[in-house]
């Protein structure tokens, strides 16, 4: 079931299980801890977030592969699976969720088009990764990837 606003029922989901989120996002810029620190008391179970837009910083501070880099690329179901695990073990939280994309206009091809989308969850209870293609423009495709993200995590955490 779609929730208008998943970011305001992650808290309590988390809380009940005693449970800290972390976050690991490229495409999305942010936007996903933007939207979480939103919600009063985020910090009783968000404890931050890395924004790894380069591979660079991929492999630096979440331990993506450079082998997974070259053999899928950046937007690939492996690298959010890989940042997912990495922002879960290096930033000490339980749940973690990557998202990893093209928000466009441009940098798409016919294989990986613009908004294409992976989101990643890793939680002690398993690991899941989802795929998604936007037809928006940038922001659109952006907030999209944000929400799919969110709701992916509500699902996971019910």
């Amino acid at each position: 079931m779609k929730i208008p606003f998943p970011e305001t029922v992650i808290g309590p989901l988390l809380l009940l299980r005693g449970l800290k989120l972390v976050t690991a996002e490229s495409c999305t810029g942010g936007l996903i801890g933007h939207w979480l620190t939103n919600v009063p008391g985020s910090s009783e179970y968000y404890l931050g977030g890395v924004v790894s837009y380069s591979n660079a910083l991929k492999m630096q501070l979440l331990g993506v592969q450079a082998a997974t880099l070259e053999k899928y690329g950046a937007v690939s179901e492996q690298v959010a699976m890989e940042m997912a695990q990495g922002a879960r073990l290096r930033l000490g939280g339980d749940v973690a969720l990557s998202v990893t994309g093209i928000a466009g206009p441009g940098g798409g091809s016919a294989e990986k088009p613009v908004g294409l989308t992976f989101v990643g969850v890793s939680a002690p209870w398993g690991e899941s990764v989802a795929r998604f293609v936007w037809a928006g423009e940038r922001v659109e495709n952006k907030k999209e990837s944000a929400r799919a993200a969110l709701q992916l995590l509500v699902e996971a955490l019910t």
